[in-house]
């Protein structure tokens, strides 16, 4: 009668396996969500850009301030107050020095508006900002 007994509660001495194929579907499904938002997000601000005639030499639009025709702010497409412009620059520029910084800005919006930006960007150390236009 013993000997059933501790059969019974015998532990078994195996590791515990980890079943990697709902984690790796899980990691393929959020993926490809992030690879479908992603261009979404981007060009989440509507902005009516002037015309022009030649498109910027550089493929790549790493910093970005975006001007809406209300006269918001936004910097890579997270709203930023006027004043927070000048720190939230200065941290994107030092992890990225020499980059251009584009100003896409509402073509309704006043040049002087415009120009203001500009100043503030020069004032945080930018050394190329280059106007954003859609071509014509």
């Amino acid at each position: 009668m013993r000997k059933r007994f501790t059969r019974r509660h015998q532990r078994k001495s195996g590791l515990p396996e980890l079943m990697l194929t709902p984690l790796i579907d899980t990691f393929a499904t959020l993926l490809i969500i992030f690879i479908v938002a992603t261009p979404m997000v981007k060009n989440g601000i509507q902005v009516n850009l002037p015309q022009g005639k030649t498109k910027e030499a550089g493929n790549t639009q790493d910093l970005v301030v975006t001007m809406s025709k209300d006269g918001k702010l936004y910097f890579n497409s997270f709203p930023v107050k006027r004043d927070g412009l000048v720190t939230v620059v200065q941290k994107a520029l030092t992890q990225k020095e020499d980059v251009p910084v584009y100003v896409r800005a509402d073509e309704g919006l006043e040049y002087g508006k415009v120009i203001e930006i500009v100043d503030v960007l020069k004032q945080a150390g930018v050394h190329y900002v280059a106007m954003s236009t859609r071509q014509s």
